[in-house]
């Protein structure tokens, strides 16, 4: 590969994972030679892309913390805003362009990076300031320029295609490079593999401190801030990977529990079981777990029931996971797994093949059974051209719809919550209400959720599970019991 230097990589301490900077040659490689067997790619293309900025908080001087636009991370893993990123696809020769700063900066900032300590840090044949784009495209006798324009099929909202100054004297297709740029992220490197399960393991850490340290009269955001602390300190990691969700009671049958207008400020009560769901990142590479537990340490009768209902049907799923099998299959098999155990312990009643024909574990749990995770803990590539997402009930949550197959990393996260606004029509609608006990679940209305999350390697006959948390009822009570020895 054209300017690969050994040694050049991304750290954050001896303790830490390193990163090899050829994880992302390796990804130009992939691209490119993708591109190459793509027919309506001629010669001379030039790969153009645009890094994150800067983003002001609303109309101060202060900005958000940065992070690093994924497509472009993937590329080049460049840690500061304002660059952009060439890739020759004939040759894949890498070209970063970086901003040119003021020099007076420096006392600001600290010592300027030279285009030579740029080229060195990130390990890419070529470094040029990014007014000279124009100027280093044409001497390159660039034919057409390759950005990236598409729609996340999970947000719904549309990629940042790259601009610059003079752009308007090339030839530039936006089309061809989101489809192949997403689908290559949807299948990860050993080196990605290496970082996530790194993530992973400081994640899973930092859960088991949160069984230890949980007790009642404290307040949620004291277990976010026990997580945050846990995985900075000791893992690295100075992001996490979405807003945490910290949820105690009913609070746990809001999904997303944590937004700005429920931000983990309750109080933590004897007797109620808890939601939380956090996970950290490194180097942009993220996790994505939930825990469940009773804030005192021991379940309940009924606590039990939901739990192991729950954890029943996680441990179904990753037995079944492997290349081949269709996703929405698995949330299927999820959903039935819990209706097999509330009919079990008498909270509703019939047959449960049924009760999946009117899509009664959509009521149960709303949410996907999981989603991809790389890049991005709600990773692109979901629902590729001819993957059609489904119209009913919970399955239309999902995610993605396609068939597994092997080096997809998925979050494995069934769920059963009692969310009054779905129990309660439910329980009096002509088909559904037949099966609902409501002396029983009149027990349960303010019960709120359990939910179990793992991050899994899909392999070649099966799946890794990367998180290694406690996840049976005596485990849990056992290390929360430790946590108040």
């Amino acid at each position: 590969m054209p300017g690969h230097q050994d040694g050049a990589s991304f750290s954050r301490g001896k303790h830490t994972h390193t990163v090899p900077m050829s994880l992302h040659a390796t990804n130009r490689r992939r691209l490119c030679e993708s591109l190459q067997s793509n027919s309506q790619v001629g010669s001379e293309a030039v790969v153009l892309l645009q890094g994150g900025d800067d983003v002001p908080r609303h109309c101060t001087d202060v900005s958000y913390l940065f992070r690093q636009e994924s497509y472009f991370q993937w590329c080049f893993g460049v840690r500061e805003p304002e660059f952009f990123g060439a890739i020759d696809v004939d040759s894949c020769k890498s070209i970063l362009f970086m901003p040119r700063l003021p020099q007076d900066y420096v006392i600001w900032l600290g010592r300027i990076p030279t285009t030579d300590d740029v080229k060195k840090q990130y390990d890419v044949d070529e470094v040029h300031y990014v007014d000279e784009i124009s100027d280093v495209l044409k001497a390159a006798k660039a034919n057409v320029l390759l950005t990236l324009v598409g729609v996340n099929s999970d947000s719904g909202l549309t990629s940042r295609e790259a601009k610059f100054e003079g752009i308007d004297s090339f030839k530039v297709n936006n089309t061809i490079l989101h489809p192949e740029m997403t689908e290559l992220r949807v299948f990860k490197t050993p080196a990605e593999i290496e970082v996530l399960r790194y993530a992973n393991k400081v994640s899973s850490e930092a859960h088991k401190v949160l069984y230890k340290s949980a007790r009642p009269g404290m307040h949620e955001y004291q277990m976010e801030s026990i997580f945050e602390h846990y995985t900075s300190k000791e893992g690295g990691c100075r992001y996490t990977a979405y807003t945490a969700i910290c949820a105690c009671g009913p609070n746990g049958a809001v999904l997303h529990y944590g937004h700005a207008a429920a931000p983990n400020d309750d109080l933590m009560l004897d007797g109620q079981i808890m939601v939380i769901d956090m996970g950290a990142e490194y180097h942009c590479y993220t996790s994505d777990i939930t825990i469940s537990f009773p804030v005192n340490g021991k379940f309940t009768p009924d606590q039990r029931i939901i739990y192991e209902a729950v954890l029943k049907s996680n441990l179904a799923v990753q037995k079944a996971a492997k290349p081949g099998v269709l996703w929405p299959d698995m949330h299927r098999l999820a959903e039935k797994t819990i209706l097999e155990e509330l009919v079990k312990h008498g909270l509703i009643q019939g047959n449960v093949d049924d009760m999946m024909a009117v899509r009664l574990g959509a009521v149960f749990m709303p949410h996907g059974l999981g989603h991809f995770m790389g890049l991005d803990v709600h990773d692109c590539g979901g629902y590729p051209k001819g993957v059609e997402r489904s119209t009913d009930p919970g399955l239309k949550s999902l995610r993605t719809g396609r068939v597994l197959q092997k080096d997809m990393v998925i979050t494995i996260e069934p769920g059963c919550y009692f969310i009054n606004s779905l129990i309660e029509p439910a329980m009096k609608d002509p088909v559904k209400s037949k099966f609902f006990v409501p002396e029983v679940m009149e027990r349960f209305k303010k019960f709120g959720g359990v939910r179990i999350e793992d991050d899994v390697l899909i392999t070649e006959d099966g799946c890794e599970n990367m998180t290694q948390v406690p996840r049976t009822v005596a485990d849990i009570e056992a290390i929360m019991a430790e946590g108040r020895a």
